[in-house]
């Protein structure tokens, strides 16, 4: 967990890691490897492995494209050659993986609730089969039963998959129930 008040850089920290932003000091270690240090061309199998849902679940989703586009964008990004049956079936997978039925996949962000959008968010995070994701407040935006909903399935998901979470949040409550360890910034 990463928590401290609202501007205090938890989110360019965030980005830092995935080296969305450059950082200008220190170090971040994965796997015994500073990424910081690394070439771009030693970060791009890495960065594959890597992937972030944002805060905001209707600004981060095009409105142009429908969940199930928006979520077989990064799964075809993989560079893996895959036939379209293969491509929708894994989509689906995906939809159904964050408690959304591929019905769904036809819809665009404004015909989703919040929790759906965010659900699709972390689809396209999962689709990329990461290692880690770095969770930028992902349950700030949303309604405090639908919050309950999407920490379970961060939690069920870590656990079914093994995935490392870097969680973002200024809820210190939100914090204490997923994370192991936490970091005031």
């Amino acid at each position: 967990g990463l928590v401290g008040e609202s501007g205090c850089g938890k989110t360019t920290i965030g980005k830092c890691i995935l080296r969305i932003h450059k950082a200008t000091a220190g170090q971040v270690l994965y796997k015994g490897s500073d990424i910081l240090a690394m070439s771009d061309q030693e970060f791009s199998p890495l960065r594959r492995k890597m992937g972030m849902i944002f805060q905001d679940p209707y600004g981060s989703l095009d409105p142009r494209q429908n969940a199930f586009s928006t979520i077989k964008e990064v799964y075809e990004a993989g560079g893996t050659k895959r036939n379209q049956t293969e491509v929708a079936d894994r989509v689906n997978e995906l939809l159904v993986t964050v408690g959304l039925s591929p019905e769904l996949g036809n819809r665009y962000p404004h015909e989703m609730s919040g929790g759906q959008r965010q659900r699709v968010g972390i689809a396209r995070a999962l689709a990329c089969d990461p290692e880690v994701i770095v969770c930028d407040e992902p349950v700030s935006a949303l309604d405090v039963s639908i919050q309950a909903q999407i920490i379970n399935l961060f939690m069920d998901l870590q656990k079914k998959i093994g995935l490392t979470y870097v969680f973002v949040a200024h809820d210190l409550a939100v914090v204490r129930h997923i994370a192991e360890r936490s970091v005031m910034v």
